[in-house]
């Protein structure tokens, strides 16, 4: 069952600073190793879900129910959630990207089977009709 947009903009939100706040206390642990630091890339791609989530929860309650998110808002929530994982290693700011480019691509299938892909319309041209 889905949350209302507000709800859900509070969840996220607070998940994102729980998740935000967890790797930081566990910086050390997260960088002690090679598997550990692709982990934290991955719960820095976590992040990045609950951002994008969190955006787009607030433009729609800003700019209504038929606005979308955006490329650009994607891309400052990839830096974010990139830059919180290269708090933890340079190595999980890598893999965080490459996981949330993942996951963006996942969430786009479902979100395109769940309401729908957009179509696209061809503008015809009228045909000139021939002169006599």
């Amino acid at each position: 069952m889905a949350l209302p947009t507000p709800v859900s903009l509070i969840v996220s939100s607070i998940f994102c600073v729980i998740t935000f706040a967890g790797m930081q206390v566990f910086k050390t642990a997260l960088g002690s190793n090679e598997i550990m630091t692709i982990v934290g890339g991955f719960i820095g791609s976590i992040l990045f879900m609950l951002l994008l989530t969190g955006v787009s929860n607030a433009e729609t309650l800003m700019f209504g129910r038929g606005f979308q998110t955006k490329l650009p808002e994607v891309f400052v929530c990839i830096i974010v959630a990139a830059a919180a994982s290269g708090f933890v290693h340079r190595v999980s700011f890598t893999t965080c990207v490459i996981f949330s480019l993942a996951e963006l691509f996942y969430m786009n299938r479902v979100s395109g089977a769940t309401y729908g892909a957009t179509q696209v319309t061809k503008a015809v041209a009228p045909t000139p009709k021939k002169r006599r």
